[in-house]
C-alpha cells in the first residue's frame, strides 16, 4: 500500500477525508523534507512509514481535541519542520497559518514548501515566541496555538498563551511521562489566562509511540507583562 493511501485510510477514523490532491501535496511535503534534511538538519526521522506516521498522521491527531471547523486562524510556535502546523493547512485549507520559528535556515525551509505545495494563507515568521507574543497584530489573534516543541509546559505556555484569544485554546502535543509536567504548569495556566487542562492521551498506529495532547482553553486576557523578555521564560519558568 502506497504511504498516501495508508494515511487517508488511517485519518478517517479521525474524521478527516483526504482528497488525491491533497495526498499529493503530503507527498511532495515529504520529498521536500528529506531532500532538504541532507543538508541541514530537520528531522531524525527520515524512513518514509516512519514519517507519515510520526509527523503526518501525529500532526492530525490534534483533531481528537479540538474542532477544526471552528478554528480559523492558527499559530504554530517553535514549528520546526512545520509539524503541525504544516499538515493541519493541507487537511484543512481553509485556515488562516502562521509559521512561528527562531532559526532561520528553518523559516527558509518552511517558504519553500508553503511554494511548492500552493499553500494559500501562511505566513512564515523568523522569531522568538517572546517578542511576537507582544505583537498588536499577533497577540490574542489566533483560536487555537501548538507547540510540538520539546521546553516543559509552563515555559510552553507562556510562549504560546500570549496569542490565543479569550475561549481559543492552546495544544501542546507531547510524549509519554507528562505527569509533573502538567503538575508543575497549573501556577502558569493560572496566571496566563484561567486556563484549565485537560489530558487526551493516544496511541500511534503500529505502536509506534504513546502521545499526550494537552489541551487549554483560556479564559481571561494574559497579562500585558506577559510573556517576559527574551530568554527569561525559560530561564526562570513560571510556577
Amino acid at each position: 500500500m502506497k504511504e498516501g493511501d495508508w494515511l487517508r485510510e488511517q485519518v478517517c477514523s479521525l474524521g478527516i477525508h483526504l482528497t488525491d490532491e491533497q495526498l499529493a501535496q503530503f507527498e511532495q511535503y515529504y520529498h521536500h523534507l528529506i531532500e532538504t534534511n541532507r543538508v541541514m538538519n530537520l528531522t531524525a526521522i527520515t524512513e518514509p512509514h516512519e514519517v507519515y506516521v510520526k509527523h503526518f498522521y501525529d500532526s492530525l491527531t490534534l483533531v481528537k481535541s479540538i474542532p477544526m471547523k471552528q478554528v480559523t486562524a492558527l499559530i504554530d510556535v517553535g514549528t520546526g519542520a512545520g509539524f503541525p502546523g504544516i499538515p493541519l493547512k493541507i487537511a484543512f485549507p481553509h485556515l488562516r497559518l502562521v509559521l512561528l520559528d527562531s532559526l532561520k535556515k528553518r523559516v527558509a525551509f518552511l517558504q519553500e514548501v508553503v511554494r511548492k505545495l500552493q499553500l494559500e494563507q501562511v505566513e512564515c515568521i523568523h522569531g522568538r515566541a517572546e517578542e511576537w507574543g507582544q505583537k498588536k497584530d499577533y497577540r490574542e489573534s489566533f483560536d487555537l496555538a501548538t507547540a510540538r516543541a520539546v521546553a516543559r509546559l509552563n515555559v510552553l505556555a507562556e510562549y504560546c498563551l500570549p496569542f490565543v484569544k479569550v475561549n481559543g485554546w492552546f495544544v501542546a502535543m507531547k510524549g509519554a511521562n507528562i505527569a509533573d509536567e502538567i503538575q508543575e504548569a497549573k501556577g502558569a495556566l493560572k496566571k496566563l489566562g484561567q486556563a484549565e487542562i485537560k489530558d487526551i492521551a493516544l496511541t500511534l498506529p503500529e505502536n509506534m509511540g504513546e502521545r499526550h495532547l494537552l489541551i487549554m482553553e483560556k479564559k481571561k486576557q494574559t497579562p500585558k507583562n506577559y510573556p517576559r523578555r527574551t530568554g527569561l521564560p525559560a530561564k526562570q519558568p513560571l510556577i
